[in-house]
C-alpha cells in the first residue's frame, strides 16, 4: 500500500525558507509523476510542482525562482525548497503520486492516485 507523508511545514516570516519533505512507501513503479499541491481556506486546490521519474520539472508560475522540488530515490522521498517565501504561499501543502509520467499540460489539475495529508505553511509579514 502506498503511503505518502509530507513533513518540514511550520511558521516563518516573509522572506524566510522551509523545506517540505515527503516520504514515500510502498511505491515502486519505474514511471511516475510526483507533485506538491497547497489549498488555503477559500481558495482552490492548486499545483506548485511536479517532477517526474525522469527528472523534468515543472512550477505554477507564482512560484517560479523561489521554490525548488527534487527527488532523494535512495530515501524515496520528495521535497521542495522554498525560499523568498511570502504570505500569499499561506497554505496546506499536500505531496501526490500518480504511476505515469506527468503531463506537463494538466498535472495542475491535480489527477494523482495517491495523497499524502498534508502539512501546514504559515508565513506572516
Amino acid at each position: 500500500q502506498v503511503q505518502l507523508v509530507e513533513s518540514g511545514g511550520g511558521s516563518v516570516q516573509s522572506g524566510g525558507s522551509l523545506r517540505l519533505s515527503c516520504a514515500a512507501s510502498g511505491y515502486t513503479y519505474s514511471s511516475y509523476c510526483m507533485g506538491w499541491f497547497r489549498q488555503s481556506p477559500g481558495k482552490e486546490r492548486e499545483g506548485v510542482a511536479a517532477i517526474d521519474s525522469e527528472g523534468n520539472t515543472n512550477y505554477v508560475d507564482s512560484v517560479k525562482g523561489r521554490f525548488t522540488i527534487s527527488q532523494d530515490n535512495a530515501k524515496n522521498t520528495l521535497y521542495l525548497q522554498m525560499n523568498s517565501l511570502k504570505p500569499d504561499d499561506t497554505a496546506m501543502y499536500y505531496c501526490a503520486a500518480d504511476p505515469e509520467l506527468c503531463g506537463w499540460y494538466i498535472w495542475h489539475l491535480g489527477y494523482f492516485a495517491y495523497w499524502g495529508q498534508g502539512t501546514q505553511v504559515t508565513v506572516s509579514s
